[in-house]
């Protein structure tokens, strides 16, 4: 793979903690990235925002203002995520779909493209700028538009399951399953809209736990124990 596109899970990164940042956890996930990084390959990083918000918990405020909120605790994630980057010696930049001042760039194809020439890491933060799409579909709808190889999806549980492990002791864990089958058996891998989109653009899904130890590096170099999500 040259180009991948890494969706981190908001509460894998607060770790025990289930809110907020674990530092630890999260140098871990950046010195992966920077290994993975220097054996050529480009990284673009999603990072959803549970471990601040999540919107559809919300039956008191607006639904708009909600994933609003959620956007913003995207924005949050990958600020912090891109500078502890940067402390182990990576280069970045951070992508929103809107203005946020001083604190990221408004997204371009062309600046991306001109910074991943430029060996950096880039963050797509704050989704995709709209209400009633989430940081899955976000996550696909990048990873289309940057020609990823596959999308890494690094989430707390370390594959798909037929039905909830944490409900069901036993769920069986697919070591493969196409994106035809997700949709049809509306398997818990991403929300649907990103499912479709997904078997619409042909785009792969590799799906694994990010607590395993060098579980992004495993998985880049295809030895995991997760879900491959395949579109043909």
């Amino acid at each position: 793979m040259k180009r991948v596109l890494l969706k981190l899970s908001g509460e894998a990164l607060a770790g025990e903690k289930k809110s907020g940042f674990d530092e630890e956890t999260v140098l871990k996930v950046a010195r992966q990235i920077k290994a993975v990084a220097e054996e050529g390959i480009q990284v673009g990083i999603v990072i959803g925002g549970g471990n601040f918000w999540r919107g559809r918990t919300s039956e008191t405020i607006n639904r708009s203002k909600a994933d609003q909120i959620g956007m913003l605790a995207t924005v949050m994630n990958c600020i912090y995520v891109s500078d502890l980057c940067r402390y182990v010696g990576l280069k970045t930049e951070v992508y929103t779909p809107f203005v946020c001042g001083a604190f990221t760039k408004l997204y371009s194809k062309d600046g991306v493209e001109e910074d991943f020439a430029q060996n950096k890491v880039i963050f797509f933060a704050g989704g995709t700028g709209h209400p009633y799409f989430s940081t899955d579909t976000a996550t696909v709808l990048r990873a289309v538009e940057i020609e990823a190889d596959a999308i890494l999806l690094a989430k707390a549980i370390d594959g798909i399951y037929d039905s909830d492990p944490k409900l069901n002791p036993n769920a069986k864990k697919y070591d493969k399953v196409s994106i035809q089958e997700v949709i049809d058996k509306k398997l818990a891998a991403v929300d649907l809209t990103a499912s479709i989109m997904c078997l619409e653009q042909k785009m792969p899904m590799l799906v694994f736990g990010l607590e395993e130890e060098d579980s992004i590096i495993n998985t880049v170099h295809g030895k995991f124990n997760g879900t491959e999500v395949t579109v043909e």
